[in-house]
């Protein structure tokens, strides 16, 4: 009876279903001068690096910069300003920054040291005071501890566009017990260690949005521009086309598709079996392809970073092969309109869980080979088999700041656990080698585990591993003449391979497809 009367609550609440999407429309306002919002109060800028400073003004006014002995002037021109200052040196003392046309603005509590863009999908975006389905791990003690005053946050909302936006409106907010809260919990974790490192300043740019697929926040253009990714295009402009009557014909007969949702979600229920999926409304497509890149990225751009660390694919579980083209491409489509070099770009594996392919883990490794200067954070240790929103953030970014202190300030350390290399054939055994091995390889709690071989009729069984130096030995006793190797490749990975500094080794399959 109480089963029931849970299914008749359910069935109650699921007949709200939001439908409102924000478009953002580019405002300027050229009644004043006035500086991009990234240039506010509290702001972290860039160290050693040229540093543009841009916005609006009336056409042809006179906009000049003045910050630390520094003095650069330019022009508006079609309403738009931007000068650069020269590279600067670290800054933990607060400075402030004069800004002078027609009228005149001085930003105050500037800081300098290292900025870092934090951009993908749910798990960025996940706060640190986030409680659903459950909270972050330890997330009260981390927020009471949370004093760092040099750690800065400028939060880009959720907006989407099918033009380029010009300017975020957001601020910036200091890093301390209560502002905590509403920040990236795995952005807040990179940089908390990274400062307890470096000892400098460190500014977020924190820009993402749950359930987005990475052809979202590539520009159009690209996306046209690759024979294997325009259909995302093309698709995007039909759905555009479509919506309004699919819109339409949803609301038509949502009080019908509702009811039999309802009566399957019972009878689902009542035999245990799998409930079905809720219908929802269509979403408005507007902003797809291309659509965040234009709302989220384009307003922070040319704003002077160290680099980019990046937590997102569960989007594109369903399409790892395509993401093997599409996230390499992304990344380089960043760094030509940044325009500020290969600049490092570190990312997240994806954590084990039931919906996701172990493919777009393998797409995500291969771009290790595809890209330079980027990095890649395995977590098969900080995953929820069932949630797709894994509470254990403070390992990721643990993970993520030491490959920026290998990659982006290039200290001597191992930033990766094992990534496989090659393998080799050896009688009835298999040989396989790895890079970022550390000081060694270890099984972690025992004998290894995760491994599994295959002969020629590619039926993979559970195989015995060793460890013999800086190789892994593999051998099943069902398999006489082995030809394939694979290890953690299920949708939740059990692993226990790590190097001594206790990085876990990357999923992986020898027979790549």
């Amino acid at each position: 009876m109480h089963q029931v009367t849970r299914i008749k609550s359910l069935i109650i609440a699921v007949f709200f279903i939001p439908l409102s999407f924000s478009t953002v429309v580019n405002a300027q306002d050229g009644a004043a001068l006035k500086p991009n919002s990234l240039f506010s109060d509290n702001m972290v800028l860039q160290q050693g690096v040229d540093v543009p400073v841009w916005g609006t003004a009336d056409e042809g006014e006179k906009v000049t910069v003045e910050f630390e002995g520094q003095k650069v002037s330019t022009i508006a021109k079609d309403g738009h300003w931007m000068v650069k200052l020269a590279p600067l040196k670290v800054s933990r003392k607060p400075l402030s920054m004069t800004i002078t046309g027609k009228n005149t603005l001085t930003i105050k509590n500037v800081l300098v040291g290292e900025v870092w863009v934090c951009s993908g999908q749910s798990n960025m975006e996940m706060l640190l005071s986030n409680a659903w389905p459950k909270p972050i791990v330890n997330w009260k003690e981390e927020a009471a501890n949370a004093n760092y005053p040099e750690i800065r946050q400028y939060h880009v909302a959720r907006k989407a566009a099918d033009t380029l936006v010009s300017d975020a409106n957001s601020s910036w907010v200091v890093c301390d017990t209560a502002t905590v809260k509403e920040y990236t919990a795995v952005g807040y974790f990179f940089a908390r260690d990274l400062y307890k490192s470096l000892k400098v300043p460190i500014g977020l740019l924190f820009s993402a949005w749950g359930g987005t697929p990475a052809q979202n926040w590539t520009t159009r253009a690209t996306l046209e521009s690759n024979p294997e990714l325009k259909h995302s295009v093309e698709n995007y402009y039909k759905a555009v086309k479509n919506f309004p009557t699919d819109l339409a014909d949803f609301k038509k007969n949502q009080a019908s598709i509702m009811a039999k949702w309802a009566a399957d979600t019972l009878a689902a229920s009542l035999a245990k079996q799998p409930l079905p999926k809720k219908p929802e409304a269509p979403r408005n497509p507007a902003g797809g392809a291309g659509g965040l890149y234009n709302a989220m990225i384009n307003p922070l751009i040319p704003y002077a970073i160290k680099g980019v660390i990046w937590y997102q694919g569960e989007a594109n579980s369903s399409t790892a092969k395509m993401y093997r083209t599409l996230f390499p491409l992304m990344i380089n489509d960043w760094r030509k309109n940044w325009k500020q070099g290969e600049f490092p770009f570190l990312y997240v594996q994806i954590a084990p869980n039931r919906a996701m392919l172990p493919e777009i883990r393998e797409a995500q490794l291969l771009t290790l080979d595809k890209v330079n200067n980027v990095a890649m954070a395995v977590t098969t240790d900080c995953g929820d088999s069932i949630a797709i929103h894994p509470t254990l953030k403070q390992p990721v970014g643990n993970r993520l700041q030491l490959a920026a202190r290998a990659l982006a300030y290039h200290e001597k350390i191992e930033y990766m656990g094992p990534i496989y290399k090659g393998f080799e054939i050896k009688d009835n055994t298999i040989e396989i080698s790895f890079t970022h091995i550390g000081k060694g390889l270890m099984a972690k709690d025992g004998d290894l585990i995760g491994f599994t071989i295959a002969g020629e009729d590619k039926k993979f069984v559970t195989a015995k591993a060793v460890i013999k130096g800086d190789k892994v030995i593999v051998s099943g006793s069902e398999v006489a003449k082995p030809v394939a190797v694979r290890f953690g490749w299920e949708h939740v990975p059990i692993t226990n391979l790590y190097n001594v500094e206790g990085l876990p080794a990357s999923p992986f399959r020898t027979d790549v497809e």
